[in-house]
């Protein structure tokens, strides 16, 4: 039995973000690499290294909106896992959802590699859908 890694990793975020953390320890592989690529970019996430240690790799995520934040706590990620190793989903380009009319991203597994829901419609390729962040 395999270990689902995406969902790993949207899990130890909404945990962080649940618990006020400020940083993230997850292992490192092609696709949570090409993911935290993503969160970078689209500003989710403030910062992302690589750590190594005994022979195994870590991402060290650090959560930017943590840092000066005072008044009542209201979680600021939401994430979702569509696709799953028990039900697999897929869509075209001009069925990828949009999430709270574009403020949200959609993240796919495309034949073109990891990218966002804007990125597949500007190329116009489907994929299978691996979650929602928003």
């Amino acid at each position: 039995m395999g270990r689902d890694t995406i969902a790993d990793i949207i899990t130890s975020l909404r945990n962080a973000d649940m618990n006020r953390k400020g940083t993230v320890r997850i292992a490192s592989t092609n696709i949570t690499e090409n993911i935290v690529k993503i969160l970078l970019r689209e500003g989710f996430i403030e910062n992302a290294r690589k750590h190594q240690e005994r022979n195994k790799n870590f991402l060290v995520l650090t959560l930017g909106h943590r840092k000066n934040r005072k008044g009542p706590y209201r979680k600021i990620l939401k994430l979702k896992r569509v696709s799953r190793p028990g039900l697999r989903i897929y869509s075209n380009y001009r069925r990828i959802p949009r999430i709270l009319g574009g403020m949200g991203i959609v993240i796919l597994s495309t034949s073109r590699g990891i990218m966002t829901d804007r990125e597949a419609r500007l190329e116009g390729i489907g994929g299978e859908i691996l979650c929602y962040i928003w």
